[in-house]
């Protein structure tokens, strides 16, 4: 690298991690925003909260990405031209591909970033965040109840606990469960205990009371049915086992690229999940490529533009106006490749093409008619 490309790489590269790691701050502390209940409501430590929350940071930075990169390169181009720089720089004999260099490699090291991202990070990341959710929401179910508090353990299982001995033991304890649709129960008893099993916490109650609503049939009203009981327990692994099997179940974005692209015959998937993990698993492998073609598209817009004295707002808004249309694209071609396979190379048409494109901009429009000075311009 000469010295000019250094310059060039050490402005848009302390740009694009200020910019990056901003951004992702910013979609972080929102995000986080959902899990904040964990913390105030739920008695967890703030330790956990940040792990947790600190476990989607790779997927944020997988999205924006592409987009800070692009930023980064347009509207520092942009700015060296109003500068004065590149006027220059192209006066010392430097053609735009010259210019373009630091550019491309610090789009060619966040594409190399991106796909690591995509192809390891993100699944492993993600698949650790779901499992320490999971582990939340029914594993450690036992700190969550905590003494004079109602307790949502999930939407339909709600504890109270009047007091909470050193020993664990629960005093005064109300249990309303929902999960049986049609038929809530209302458990209270003395005192209780929490339990670890292979199937989650429960409590274990004592001296209590169950009431439960009977829902009404053809030929009998509703009606209320009170049991009396000495032992009794309650299983607080998960407030309904919908929820439990849905979380032991993996997504589309704990699994790998090979996965998505191959599942597994044995896991007895629908026909609609296979065609849409088949197009998550392509744009996984495209959508880093993003990264170097909203690059380049920044790239022609700002260099392709002449020098005004007064400055030019122009690159800027069409550079953001084509990356805006791009993204949309985008959206709308994975939506459709989810919904058919056949539009897959579609994906691979929106990562690619807009490389080439530029990259013809760049070269100084090939094919195209040059318009050549009037006697006033000569």
């Amino acid at each position: 690298m000469t010295r000019l490309d250094r310059y060039l790489f050490r402005q848009l590269g302390i740009g694009l991690l200020a910019v990056t790691v901003g951004l992702a701050a910013l979609v972080w502390l929102t995000q986080s925003l959902r899990f904040i209940e964990l913390v105030l409501d739920r008695g967890l430590s703030l330790a956990v909260f940040v792990e947790l929350t600190g476990l989607l940071l790779p997927s944020f930075f997988a999205v924006i990405l592409p987009i800070t990169t692009f930023v980064v390169v347009l509207f520092s181009y942009v700015r060296l031209n109003g500068d004065r720089e590149l006027v220059v720089m192209r006066a010392a004999g430097l053609s735009d591909w010259q210019l373009s260099r630091p550019a491309l490699l610090l789009a060619t090291l966040a594409t190399g970033f991106c796909l690591f991202l995509q192809l390891w990070l993100v699944p492993v990341s993600h698949a650790a965040f779901r499992a320490w959710q999971f582990e939340i929401r029914n594993e450690m179910a036992a700190i969550l109840v905590q003494e004079g508090v109602f307790s949502s353990l999930g939407d339909e299982l709600t504890v109270y606990a009047r007091r909470r001995e050193a020993d664990g033991t629960l005093r005064g304890i109300l249990v309303h469960d929902t999960r049986e649709a049609g038929a809530p129960v209302t458990i209270m008893a003395e005192e209780g205990r929490l339990v670890a099993t292979p199937n989650g916490p429960r409590v274990i109650l004592l001296n209590g009371v169950r009431q439960q609503m009977d829902p009404a049939h053809e030929n009998r009203p509703a009606r209320l049915s009170v049991l009396t009981f000495a032992e009794n327990s309650v299983d607080l692994a998960s407030s309904s086992r919908s929820q439990v099997d849905g979380a032991r179940n993996r997504d589309s974005r704990e699994r790998f690229v090979g996965e998505l692209l191959n599942p597994d015959p044995a896991e007895n998937l629908p026909e609609r999940d296979i065609r849409k993990f088949r197009a998550e698993g392509h744009q996984r492998l495209a959508s880093p490529f993003t990264t170097l073609a909203f690059a380049m598209v920044g790239l022609a817009t700002a260099l392709a533009s002449g020098f005004r004295r007064h400055g030019d707002w122009r690159p800027g808004a069409i550079g953001v106006a084509l990356v805006v249309t791009l993204l949309a694209i985008g959206l709308s071609i994975g939506n459709l490749a989810a919904r058919d396979n056949a539009f897959i190379p579609l994906i691979w048409i929106h990562a690619l093409g807009p490389c080439l494109i530029a990259a013809w901009v760049l070269g100084g429009r090939f094919g195209l008619p040059r318009r050549r000075p009037g006697p006033a311009e000569g």
